[in-house]
Formats: structure tokens, C-alpha cells, sequence
């Protein structure tokens, strides 16, 4: 398993850029418009992180650690706890994983339907994004027909 990323939930994102990029310091290295679901993901990572950044787009695609931050353009009241998103990591084999998780008795809260995403939730309720390491495996039961369950 690797760690991916964190994601922000922000109101206002150009005061959120200034912030993470012209005060903290971070670098702004991917962003991703979505029209359809009408949101922007930035994705920044450290400056000594720029190599891993570099080094990411050489491998196949895998992501260099980053925070995400996800600005939906429809303004919204997230409260208090719903600002901080979700931790992301890779895995090899994300219906193995859930499998395990599931036994153990954790919530699984998107069920990786696609073979590619899930997402599950922590005891404290955090969530937490899996992602399938490579291309998404084929589909199958019993997550290709596993509803989902609250929020993620």
C-alpha cells in the first residue's frame, strides 16, 4: 500500500491557493475541471517534493504525494467536519483489501464496483479512498451489485 493523498474540502479557491501555494509554500502540480459534476480538484505538493512530482508522470502514471484540494462550484455548508475529505491509498489488490476490511467488520461505504475506487470509514469516522494500483481489475460480485452506504 502508498500513500496518495489528503483532500481539503475549501469555500473559496483562490483564498485557499494563497494560502497553500504563496504563504505555505506549496506548489500547485495537477488540476482537474470536472463541467459534469461541477468541481475543481488542485492538486500541490512541497517544493522538495517536485522531483517525486516529476519522477510520477515518468512511471506510469503513479501520483507523487499530494494534498487535494476540491472547491465545488455550487456553494455549500460543509460544518466543521466535513472540510477535511479524505486520506488516499494505492493498493494492490482493492477487492482483497476490502474483502479483509469487511470481515473485520469496517464500513464499507462505496463498495469498489468498478474494480478501480472504494471508499471506507475509519472508527472515527474519517474516510478513507482505496485505489486500485494499475488498471482497474474486472468487475464482480459481490461488489458489482453492493449498494452504497452513507456518506464518504
Amino acid at each position: 500500500m502508498r500513500y496518495l493523498h489528503t483532500m481539503l474540502r475549501v469555500r473559496d479557491l483562490d483564498a485557499a491557493l494563497n494560502f497553500y501555494c504563496n504563504q505555505l509554500g506549496l506548489k500547485e502540480v495537477r488540476r482537474y475541471d470536472d463541467q459534469k459534476g461541477k468541481y475543481t480538484n488542485v492538486f500541490l505538493a512541497g517544493p522538495d517534493d517536485e522531483p517525486l512530482v516529476a519522477e510520477s508522470t515518468k512511471n506510469g502514471g503513479r501520483q507523487a504525494p499530494t494534498v487535494e484540494l476540491t472547491y465545488n462550484w455550487n456553494s455549500e455548508d460543509y460544518g466543521e467536519a466535513r472540510y477535511f475529505g479524505h486520506l488516499a491509498y494505492e493498493c494492490d489488490d482493492i477487492y482483497a483489501l476490502c474483502e479483509k476490511l469487511m470481515k473485520a467488520g469496517v464500513t464499507i461505504n462505496r463498495p469498489p464496483r468498478d474494480g478501480r475506487m472504494a471508499f471506507v470509514r475509519s472508527p472515527d469516522k474519517q474516510s478513507v479512498e482505496l485505489l486500485q494500483k494499475g488498471d482497474a481489475l474486472p468487475s464482480k460480485e459481490p461488489w458489482a451489485s453492493m449498494p452504497n452506504t452513507g456518506n464518504w
